[in-house]
């Protein structure tokens, strides 16, 4: 009996000679070129920034007075809660791009800093656009009252 299972083992590996050169046939056979080409990280990760970025933004300058509808979840509810104030920087670009809006609250300057494309940032206004002649506002950091006004342009 120990023979008749050794003969059909043989049997079966007779049938094809080598079979690992039939499985590799088999998946060259599938692979095309487009297959190929997904697997390329950077066309990965370009087309995963395009899925997850906004279409819908407006032209965010510095010195814009800018409303951000942010999302807050508390518990199990979620709500959008508006946050109103004067964009001072813009950083990065493309998907990771970030404004910094100042506001003052109850006497006391308080910066946030916003991902344009987060799920968090639900919405994005301009209330008003800004007349200025630098590309970062932080000297307005030092200013109070009236001082940290900035012009309003009406030519965008």
């Amino acid at each position: 009996m120990a023979k008749e299972k050794q003969e059909s083992d043989l049997e079966i590996t007779n049938e094809s000679e080598n079979p690992i050169e039939v499985n590799t046939e088999k998946a060259e056979e599938k692979m095309t070129d487009e297959t190929i080409k997904s697997f390329n990280p950077s066309d990965l990760i370009s087309e995963f920034e395009k899925e997850q970025s906004k279409k819908e933004l407006p032209d965010i300058y510095v010195g814009d007075t800018v409303k951000v509808g942010v999302k807050i979840t508390e518990g199990n509810k979620e709500r959008v809660q508006p946050y109103e104030g004067v964009v001072i920087a813009k950083r990065h670009g493309g998907i990771n791009q970030t404004i910094t809006v100042r506001r003052i609250f109850q006497g006391i300057g308080v910066e946030r800093v916003f991902m344009l494309h987060s799920p968090q940032v639900t919405s994005l206004k301009v209330e008003r656009r800004g007349k200025v002649r630098r590309a970062k506002l932080f000297y307005l950091r030092d200013r109070v009252g009236k001082a940290t006004r900035v012009k309003q342009r009406f030519d965008r």
